[in-house]
């Protein structure tokens, strides 16, 4: 039986639906799956393009290493990322990071690259694909790109009973 989870920009009020990809990324669907619900402050991408995202402590007892990785991501595309401290450390960044921190993204529009100036390509593990809710969210990322981030959290949750 297929797993979904939502995804929510809760300050904007949109919600898309994603479809887990258990044949593809089974560890990182798991890991993910059994922390729900997960979520922190929003960020939109500098590097990588159409990209929201959330940075969350390390939450797997065990680290899902790569599975169904890419570093060019396409529309409707939900990725899992790990990020040692030293990676997140640039001041361009604005993070704080003294543990490992997990990414949890969502890629609304085409064209991605997920290329980091500091430390090069940066691989990351599809898990889900949006199956509903993409307009919407993807209307939604672009007001934070040209609005801002601020006061604006990226939640994701299981979705009990279904698309």
């Amino acid at each position: 039986m297929s797993r979904y989870i939502d995804i929510t920009l809760e300050k904007r009020g949109v919600t898309c639906v994603a479809k887990l990809l258990d044949d593809l990324a089974p560890r990182t669907c798991d890991a993910v799956w059994n922390a729900l619900p997960l979520g922190e402050g929003a960020y939109h991408a500098k590097y990588a393009r159409n990209e929201i995202y959330t940075l969350i402590d390390a939450f797997a007892p065990d680290e899902p290493g790569p599975e169904n990785p890419t570093i060019t991501p396409i529309p409707g595309d939900v990725m899992y990322f790990t990020f040692a401290p030293w990676q997140l450390s640039a001041k361009s960044h604005g993070y704080e990071a003294t543990a490992p921190k997990i990414d949890l993204a969502l890629f609304y529009e085409r064209n991605n690259l997920l290329l980091n100036p500091d430390f090069g390509f940066v691989p990351g593990n599809v898990f889900a694909t949006i199956v509903s809710g993409l307009d919407e969210i993807a209307a939604a990322s672009q007001d934070l790109w040209l609005r801002g981030v601020e006061g604006e959290t990226l939640r994701f949750e299981r979705r009990e009973g279904g698309l």
